[in-house]
């Protein structure tokens, strides 16, 4: 498959949903080119996730102090750009153009030339400057998708909830990966 996604991993909790999303990305073929910000590497530390086992499944790792870097350009072509988890940090310097690092960089790139860009945002409660962040997101075209479970699935373990959401903001990516995605997803078939 000739399918190339940007993947940042930002500090808030819920490193599982980034780690998930590389695995099922690596399992249909995509190029992934992941950044994980410093706070990621931290919070991974704390909820047992090895980055290097992260970082070995991506096509191209690249640090987020590296601003020069090809997915800061909108040069480089990309099927769409998830951050999973997304911190309110990073959401708040997207919506506000505070481009200081790699992955907000990678982000306003995707905005401005019309891609996708999924954010899994990791916060709650939500006082009223958050809401009005995502809003502005919301606004400029980013698809905001906290990562909030969905029983009627009957999930049976963390993992069966981790992977509906995963698989749910893959198949918002659209095109080819939403076709492949969606034949993992299990569809609503209303009331009986």
């Amino acid at each position: 498959m000739n399918f190339r996604v940007v993947l940042g991993i930002t500090g808030a909790s819920g490193q599982v949903y980034g780690l998930r999303t590389l695995q099922v990305l690596r399992e249909i073929g995509a190029e992934v080119h992941l950044i994980v910000s410093r706070t990621a590497k931290t919070t991974m530390k704390v909820e047992g996730i090895e980055l290097k086992e992260v970082e070995r499944m991506a096509s191209k790792v690249y640090d987020e102090k590296d601003l020069g870097a090809s997915v800061s350009s909108g040069s480089f072509y990309h099927n769409g750009m998830i951050i999973a988890p997304c911190s309110m940090k990073t959401a708040s310097s997207i919506a506000y153009g505070i481009t200081n690092n790699l992955i907000s960089r990678a982000a306003d790139v995707t905005l401005k030339e019309g891609r996708k860009l999924i954010l899994l945002v990791r916060e709650t409660p939500l006082h009223s400057g958050h809401l009005r962040t995502l809003l502005t997101l919301s606004e400029m075209g980013a698809v905001v998708m906290p990562p909030v479970p969905a029983f009627y699935t009957r999930p049976k373990s963390v993992e069966d909830i981790v992977e509906y959401t995963v698989l749910r903001a893959l198949a918002m990516l659209g095109g080819e990966i939403e076709k492949i995605v969606r034949e993992k997803l299990e569809e609503w078939k209303g009331l009986e």
